[in-house]
């Protein structure tokens, strides 16, 4: 007797394969890619107002970051290229490869009248010297302006970075949003660009809280916007049509007072809720704090410049007005043993930034070029005269001198950390301001500035000071007294051979001698140090300035060259109106003592015993950094050709790379998908894996499938789109391993996937390399079952004969109507798989009671 058969669960009609006749019939006239959905002139002009309104967000950020509103032509112009290039894809069906062409033709072909006007003919025409700094600038105009102290200029290749910013987001923005059902997606890169505008601003920004609230007014608005157009998904009754209108209206009217009275409460609590701390931007970590500190003082070096250059050409100015001092160090921080610069009061002495060419923009007075061209001078202070807008500099050494400049425009001293070198040359555009006389200063008050507290300082200068002004009446009257005291009152003498004994340094006990003896016998160093100690002890703003000025009946020359003779060092004094105001306490070269030997006064105060001035040592500077360039006279025309090829090549590379990263990760998604189904845990798991893998290629090709379809209607649909019987041969063969008695083998896996690919290679052939690049970057597939699924293809149906419509039966005029509700038809691919996944385990359930029997 033979065994019986193993009995198999009875399944439900709608669990059956159904046949493959009536869906090939049903759809055989069908297209794979019908037309793209043209859209009404309502959603062009709302998609592109918002896309404007959410891009002029980060670019009025931009504003502390330039220091002239130009930087608007740039930006701006960059919007509206991006945005007309968006509405020309989207009329011309381009896809993202023509869009990337076309983003880098404009790019190269307007950056030079938008980004760099002064390299370009008639300032439009762009030249090969325009291509070169465009392609150069799309990978270093972002150091260039992170390393440049803001507010930066509007020149020099700055304006890249927000053209070249605006016009990708406007492409992706614009494209995205005028392509996608769902407006969420054009979000993405408009927030990538507000968040690299914070990044590449300042750390003081403008009105952030109104840039935060207009950004998310304008995204919830639209997305409201685009959400109540949306076709209504419920299904509804006959008449129910203006209240469903009337409901929408309201939704739109309590959505849009909520977002009101959310911005009302964000403005009126940011002024309790934001920190007071100042936010951390890039340019705070590639550029950080210049610490001169690392440096002495250059104040202990007086004496030996004295010494060691008395008539030796330090350095030459030309061009330096009349009555102009060269500055050299600025100093406002005592010690007890040195004056040095300090890193707190206001207008740090130790603030210095790297140079730029707009600095010292609210400086008034007469305008000066002046030209320097250093000689004997070592070390890293620049000297400079008035108040400096801009350097620029000359020789062999130009390009490190430039990278290694800094500037402090409260003190008005710069450094070039390079240090400088016999043979350097640089020319400085100044503002000498002019020096206010003591009429003009008569009713004036010192300025509250909150200066370094001097430590070390002696008692006994308390009293000197006090004593020293107590005639005085006014503040200018106060300073003079300090001034008077020590330059009519004490002997002139540099401690040289043959002069009057003069020990060099400025340390507490070296000051106390000095104010304590009968005989004041000093330099400019001793005096001027002196003078702003007694200040302080009066609550007097008072810093100690060392430089160079000619004598008097040199200043008219125009030329000026210092020397050690030369060098001086005197006091500033800050009014309130006036400023700084120079003030010299050093008594005349020929007020020499005629008595060598100084006694002290009979009642001496009590001194404080104070360490020996510290050795005056050398000023270590960075190693000089060999030039290996070699020689550039010979090759120079192929090499700078080659310069030019090479960033070009490198601008348009890194504008694709910018461009195709979102595709790029498209597909690396479609690979893990494909390894995902592939190496799923289950076998009939992998089977239906590959069905989903060979319906998700074709729905990228164009294939009109639909969510929720079951296998034999997919075949159907995929056999009339790719003319390929193997279809539906396979989808039976699916049906019937994922829903059999016995779980697939690996063999049977295997061969079904090799069908698969087999499937899938063959549906590009006798396509354009185009079509074949679209269908790869395709995302519909990938989006299938999530919120932002795309809308399903909509065949053409004009040749469908009626009576396959009939034979389709209401299932199938479900999954073809596009007014469908969702109630009405399966809701994903997703829900079938966890069908096929519930009725395989029912059956394998079953399996062991079969075998028993």
């Amino acid at each position: 007797m033979t065994a019986p058969a193993p009995l198999r669960p009875r399944r439900s009609r709608a669990e059956r394969p159904e046949p493959v006749a009536a869906p090939v019939a049903a759809r055989a006239s069908r297209t794979a890619r019908p037309e793209a959905e043209a859209l009404p002139v309502r959603r062009w002009v709302l998609d592109l107002g918002a896309v404007l309104a959410l891009l002029l967000v980060p670019i009025i950020g931009f504003q502390p970051t330039f220091d002239s509103p130009l930087y608007l032509v740039a930006a701006l112009g960059g919007l509206v290229l991006g945005v007309a290039l968006a509405v020309l894809g989207r009329l011309l069906h381009w896809g993202i490869l023509l869009i990337a062409a076309a983003t880098v033709v404009v790019y190269f072909l307007f950056g030079g009248a938008l980004a760099l006007p002064h390299t370009t003919v008639a300032g439009v025409i762009p030249t090969l010297e325009t291509i070169r700094l465009l392609g150069l600038g799309t990978f270093m105009s972002w150091k260039q302006l992170l390393t440049t102290v803001a507010p930066v200029a509007t020149d020099g290749g700055h304006l890249i970075v927000p053209f070249l910013l605006a016009l990708v987001a406007a492409v992706l923005t614009a494209s995205l949003a005028l392509r996608l059902r769902s407006a969420a997606w054009a979000l993405i890169p408009a927030a990538a660009f507000l968040a690299i505008e914070i990044a590449l601003g300042t750390s003081e920004p403008i009105v952030p809280v109104v840039q935060g609230i207009v950004f998310g007014l304008v995204a919830v608005a639209w997305l409201a916007v685009r959400q109540a157009w949306q076709p209504q998904t419920a299904a509804i009754s006959v008449g129910e049509g203006s209240a469903a209108r009337g409901a929408g209206v309201r939704r739109l009217l309590m959505g849009a007072a909520v977002i009101a009275i959310a911005a009302l409460v964000g403005v009126a609590t940011s002024a309790f809720a934001a920190p007071s701390s100042p936010r951390y931007v890039l340019r705070d970590v590639v550029i950080p704090p210049f610490d001169i500190r690392e440096f002495p003082s250059p104040l202990q070096s007086f004496r030996a410049y004295v010494r060691d250059h008395p008539d030796e050409a330090l350095f030459t100015a030309r061009g330096l007005p009349e009555g102009a001092r060269v500055r050299l160090a600025t100093m406002d921080a005592y010690n007890g043993t040195v004056y040095n610069v300090s890193d707190s009061g206001t207008g740090s002495s130790s603030a210095f930034t790297p140079a730029r060419t707009n600095m010292s923009a609210d400086v008034e007075g007469t305008p000066a070029t002046v030209h320097v061209e250093i000689g004997a001078l070592e070390g890293v202070w620049m000297p400079e005269a008035g108040a400096v807008r801009s350097v620029t500099f000359d020789g062999d050494r130009a390009d490190d001198l430039r990278r290694t400049a800094h500037y402090n425009e409260s003190t008005t001293t710069g450094v070039v950390t390079a240090g400088l070198q016999e043979g350097d040359e640089y020319t400085l555009q100044a503002v000498i301001p002019e020096v206010p006389s003591d009429e003009q200063l008569g009713d004036q008050s010192f300025a509250p500035l909150k200066m370094p507290k001097q430590e070390g300082v002696p008692e006994s200068l308390a009293e000197i000071a006090a004593e020293a002004v107590a005639e005085a009446e006014t503040p200018v009257e106060q300073a003079r007294a300090l001034q008077q005291m020590l330059s009519e009152g004490g002997y002139f003498s540099h401690g040289l051979a043959g002069q009057p004994l003069s020990r060099a340094g400025h340390g507490a006990e070296r000051i106390q001698t000095l104010l304590g003896s009968q005989q004041m016998v000093g330099d400019d160093e001793q005096y001027a140090t002196a003078m702003a100690l007694l200040a302080g002890q009066l609550g007097i703003p008072a810093r100690v300035v060392m430089g160079f000025y000619p004598a008097e009946d040199e200043a008219a020359e125009g030329s000026f060259t210092a020397t050690g003779d030369t060098l001086h060092a005197w006091v500033e004094v800050a009014f309130e109106d006036a400023g700084w105001v120079p003030f010299d306490p050093t008594p005349p070269d020929d007020q020499v003592p005629s008595d060598q030997t100084t006694k002290p006064k009979a009642d001496p105060k009590p001194q404080v015993l104070q360490p020996p001035p510290p050795p005056q040592e050398q000023v270590d500077l960075p190693p000089t950094v060999a030039d290996d360039r070699g020689s550039e006279d010979e090759n120079g025309f192929d090499a700078a050709l080659l310069w030019t090829i090479v960033t070009i090549g490198v601008g348009v590379l890194g504008i694709l790379a910018v461009l195709l990263a979102p595709f790029i990760v498209i597909g690396a998604l479609k690979a893990a998908r494909r390894r995902q189904r592939r190496e799923a845990a289950r076998a009939a798991d992998r089977i239906s894996g590959g069905w989903d893998e060979l319906v998700d290629r074709a729905s990228d090709y164009g294939a009109p499938v639909r969510a929720g379809s079951t296998r034999q209607e997919d075949a159907g649909v995929l056999t009339a789109a790719l003319a390929e019987p193997r279809v539906a041969t396979l989808a039976t063969r699916a049906d019937a391993q994922v829903f059999g008695p016995v779980e697939p083998t690996p063999d049977d896996i295997e061969a079904f996937w090799t069908q698969v690919d087999e499937i899938v290679g063959g549906m590009g052939s006798g396509r354009s390399l185009w079509q074949r690049l679209r269908a790869r970057l395709s995302v519909r597939s990938l989006l299938e079952g999530t919120r932002f699924e795309l809308p399903a293809r909509v065949p053409r149906t004009a040749s469908r004969p009626p009576e396959a419509a009939a034979s389709s039966g209401p299932a199938a005029a479900t999954a073809d109507d596009p007014t469908a509700t969702a109630a009405d038809r399966p809701s994903t691919r997703a829900s079938r798989r966890r069908a096929d996944k519930s009725r395989g385990a029912s059956e394998h359930s079953a399996r062991p009671a079969q075998e028993s029997e």
